[in-house]
């Protein structure tokens, strides 16, 4: 929406359990509910690269884009016709001192005591996160 020129970042390469706080509420709210004291993880049990969730949504925003370079020179592009532009880089003081890699939940008691499964997935709440923050950057 022209609000900056480009975006930048840290570990494209760490890993997250992406979920809703949708999700995470009813959950909470069913963990409330339960008589005997336990202690339940509230995750998706998927993990997604900060790199798949900007490629998921540039393929909502329907922007051709590809990623060039390696480590902190890596940088994305948008292809605009036969014109390119980066509009992604890496700058280290956006890593984090002790950058966890990788962080998956095992909701698997959860799921099988309450018989919970998240009703978003990763794509769901790209999208709703993208429409959420389109319309925000409209009021500016």
């Amino acid at each position: 929406m022209g609000l900056s020129k480009e975006l930048y970042l840290g570990n494209l390469y760490a890993k997250r359990d992406w979920g809703h706080a949708k999700d995470y509420v009813e959950m909470q709210w069913k963990i409330l509910q339960h008589k005997k004291p336990m202690d339940f993880v509230i995750a998706t049990g998927k993990a997604y690269s900060i790199k798949e969730f900007i490629n998921l949504a540039c393929k909502i925003l329907n922007i051709k884009n590809y990623w060039s370079g390696r480590g902190i020179n890596e940088v994305c592009y948008e292809k605009i016709g036969k014109k390119k532009k980066i509009f992604i880089r890496i700058d280290k003081k956006y890593f984090r001192p002790l950058e966890v890699e990788y962080l998956k939940g095992d909701p698997s008691l959860a799921h099988k005591i309450f018989k919970f499964k998240p009703k978003y997935n990763f794509k769901s709440l790209v999208h709703e996160m993208i429409k959420m923050d389109m319309l925000e950057a409209q009021k500016k």
